[in-house]
């Protein structure tokens, strides 16, 4: 018996030196436990970030493999914006761009004054500031656009920053007739330095929430990419297969588990001083025009015997195309065909069509059940706005779906069952030649560090590349964000600028695979219609045409 007793206590005292081994074990890696996949959603002690590129942001990310970290790396150096001089706190107003003291002039053509279908016309743009001085350096955000609004024509300028206040605008010359310049001030250079200090330092300046509920106890916490470092715990929602980072505040009485939905909570109103607020003034200095120093316009003879057509030489330059009466014709990839209802139950038949993303890319699927009479809308009881949605047209065996990206989501209450990141869903499908796949996503990133989006577009892109390997016949097609109305508001939450560097983003992470893009930007920009996050139907209209020409190109285009 004294020998039972003996072995037990010498097998008590074994395990408790094995209990405080783990703990200290665990203690000294709880570093490296955090990167590690949860089974399920767990709560962590937030830690502040010491990554010397996210501009002072207290968003912490996931290590990434070697190649990744530097494609983002390549990206945000390729991507960067002309920095503006320091400025003498506080920022003065007076120092900035003025549309009203700017102007632009046509340069003179190369034939003698005269300008064909086919050749280049160049703008050269003056900006001075608010006592109509000359600007001695770049950064200003300009958009540029020739239009000839009887002929229902347009084509977008590309805007080349010569970084001593003055800027070039290259327009391609595609049709006869009068073409009108007009030059843009979307953001004065000190607004843009504004806006991406707020990405750094304020990425929570659109903030969410969740609700938890368990019986009959319910709470609700702040919830978001990059929460601030505090005493309270928080729940990681981290997507065990994409690494794409959620967290919310864990609640004081409930657990991580039982959160049930997603919705935004709201925005930060104060977050500029009253002299900054001065670089975001509608009607002074927030996209208004830049006046012409001589004429506005000029007359575009026919093209001359022998001149080559205008073509997009890259995805990345040169316009992707243009309208004329009111059609949008691409200058490269495949014929842009006009679609009426029986054409596009046509192309559409036997196709399974994936839609994933945000509203811009709901907006087609809307169109499309429009369209088509023989397509009836399921009721899966889904949110407005957020769906997900399922709609079937039985006698031409079409399936069309839509379902919005994971978070952030800036909408109505979502349920977290239906919160999906696109990439877990591609991965999800067969494919193959009757499989159609439409993404866009952009609108909701507008408040984040660049990072953030890098990371979203190399998983999407990541279960892309698996898709075409498994199913090389599936179609890919790719929204790009556009431009749209602004006010202080949006400007600080979803600017223009934001959208054009996320569609730099995008074209540099997918060139080169099997997808096909579609310019919103530019299709939004050179059309007369004013701007929109939501483009009116004429636009929507002409996308949709330019969807259903990749799906059922034109024989031999």
């Amino acid at each position: 018996m004294k020998a039972i007793a003996c072995l037990r206590r010498a097998f008590g005292t074994l395990l408790l030196f094995l209990a405080v081994f783990v703990l200290i074990f665990v203690l000294r890696h709880m570093d490296n436990l955090e990167l590690l996949p949860k089974v399920k959603s767990t709560f962590i002690m937030p830690r502040v970030s010491t990554h010397t590129n996210m501009n002072r942001s207290f968003c912490t990310f996931q290590s990434l493999s070697p190649e990744d970290a530097l494609e983002e790396s390549l990206i945000l150096e390729s991507t960067a914006w002309p920095e503006t001089p320091l400025l003498p706190a506080p920022i003065s107003l007076e120092q900035t761009s003025h549309p009203a003291h700017s102007n632009f002039t046509i340069l003179p053509g190369r034939k003698g004054g005269q300008w064909h279908v086919g050749d280049q016309l160049e703008v050269m743009v003056q900006t001075s500031d608010f006592q109509g001085r000359p600007k001695k350096h770049g950064g200003d955000f300009l958009l540029a656009r020739l239009h000839n609004r009887k002929l229902e024509a347009g084509v977008a300028g590309q805007v080349v920053d010569h970084l001593n206040g003055s800027y070039s605008a290259i327009f391609s010359l595609l049709w006869e007739g009068d073409a009108q310049v007009e030059v843009t001030l979307v953001h004065p250079g000190e607004a843009i330095s504004v806006l991406n200090r707020l990405n750094g330092e304020q990425p929570d300046r659109i903030y969410f929430k969740s609700l938890f509920r368990s019986g009959s106890l319910s709470e609700t916490t702040l919830c978001n990419v990059c929460l601030r470092p505090t005493k309270q715990p928080l729940c990681n929602y981290t997507d065990l297969r994409t690494g794409e980072p959620w967290f919310c505040y864990k609640p004081k009485k409930l657990s991580c588990d039982a959160r049930i939905n997603h919705y935004m909570g709201g925005s930060k109103t104060k977050i500029l001083n009253a002299n900054e607020e001065k670089l975001f003034q509608r009607g002074v200095n927030l996209k208004v025009s830049i006046k012409a120093s001589g004429p506005a316009s000029v007359t575009v003879l026919p093209q001359q015997e022998g001149q080559l057509k205008v073509k997009s030489s890259t995805v990345t330059s040169g316009p992707s195309g243009y309208y004329y009466q009111g059609v949008w014709r691409a200058l490269g990839g495949t014929t842009v065909r006009e679609f009426n209802a029986s054409a596009i139950s046509q192309c559409l038949k036997g196709k399974v069509v994936h839609m994933y993303g945000d509203s811009t890319v709901r907006q087609w699927f809307d169109f499309l059940n429009a369209a088509l009479p023989g397509l009836k809308k399921f009721n899966l009881h889904s949110p407005m706005q957020a769906g997900p949605y399922m709609s079937l047209d039985f006698a031409n065996n079409v399936l069309l779906k839509y379902r919005f990206h994971g978070p952030p989501i800036r909408i109505v209450v979502v349920s977290t069952s239906e919160l999906r990141y696109i990439a877990n869903e591609l991965d999800g499908l067969i494919g193959g030649p009757n499989t159609v796949v439409v993404f866009g996503i952009w609108a909701h990133f507008g408040s984040f560090p660049m990072e953030s989006y890098i990371r979203r577009l190399q998983s999407i892109r990541r279960a892309v590349v698996r898709l075409l390997d498994r199913a090389p016949g599936t179609l890919v097609v790719i929204r790009t964000g556009n431009p749209k109305g602004l006010n202080l508001f949006i400007s600080l939450t979803n600017s223009d600028w934001s959208s054009l560097q996320c569609n730099k983003v995008l074209r540099a992470i997918f060139k080169g695979l099997n997808v096909h893009l579609i310019d919103a930007w530019e299709m939004t920009l050179a059309h007369h219609l004013p701007h929109n996050l939501h483009p009116p139907p004429p636009i929507i209209k002409n996308m949709v045409n330019n969807l259903l020409s990749y799906i059922c190109p034109q024989k031999g285009s």
